[in-house]
């Protein structure tokens, strides 16, 4: 299983929010690109980058940060945030992006989504599902659907798409644990999808959970933020 953190970006700083709440967030020192420095170098291959300014105001905004990392690194940087049309994904692409990060457009646009999957090829895409008892939610989780996680799964596996993160929204930015019987569910019932599961990620054993049960991947904000995960297990991990 690879674990992945994820760079969320708000006026370039690295960010947490709760639930995704703006009015909740927490700011990290770091700076982006010697943190990545610091990634890489403990054995660390991929990247989730989140432009929450381009969530915000529906086109990408944080293009010089993740060029910056792309050109400097070697991480698969997956980017997500103001990804709405062909034009925006391009522009990612360019700036060093290998794997196009979206959500609600896969959900509400389904026309259009299909239309960039068959341009880009299904393998350049990682398609967010965060879900609320397991419904999918969207527009920065404030809608809930009626589209359960699997009828989901189902479609985009119809389009080719395999590599899909699954977010409990309940559980992000809580400290709380996966949601591990969803995550079981959700691999006998697709046991070739490539999943990486978000949100809840509280220490060390929880990664070793998701490991066993066959995740593909794991996204690690929070918990290595604030030091839950430290760095040096990276290192340690990469080897097994």
């Amino acid at each position: 299983m690879e674990i992945i953190p994820s760079f969320d970006l708000l006026d370039g700083k690295l960010v947490r929010l709760r639930q995704g709440d703006f009015d909740q967030k927490t700011e990290y020192p770091a700076d982006p690109l010697e943190l990545a420095y610091r990634l890489e170098a403990a054995g660390i291959r991929r990247l989730h980058m989140v432009d929450l300014d381009g969530a915000r105001s529906g086109r990408p905004a944080n293009l010089h940060i993740l060029a910056s990392v792309a050109s400097r690194t070697h991480l698969k940087i997956d980017y997500g945030g103001g990804l709405r049309s062909i034009p925006a994904l391009k522009q990612v692409w360019d700036a060093g992006a290998m794997l196009f990060s979206v959500g609600s457009v896969a959900v509400l646009a389904q026309d259009e989504f299909s239309a960039w999957v068959e341009k880009f090829g299904p393998e350049k895409f990682m398609v967010g599902a965060d879900v609320r008892d397991r419904l999918i939610a969207v527009h920065g989780w404030k809608e809930t659907t009626q589209t359960t996680l699997f009828d989901f799964i189902r479609k985009m596996g119809t389009l080719g798409v395999q590599h899909i993160s699954v977010t409990d929204i309940a559980r992000d930015g809580e400290l709380s644990g996966p949601a591990l019987d969803l995550y079981t569910e959700v691999l006998a019932e697709f046991p070739d999808l490539q999943l990486v599961a978000s949100g809840g990620v509280s220490d060390v054993a929880d990664l070793e959970a998701l490991t066993a049960i066959g995740c593909a991947g794991a996204i690690v904000g929070k918990a290595f933020f604030e030091g839950k995960v430290p760095i040096d297990y990276f290192r340690v991990y990469s080897k097994v």
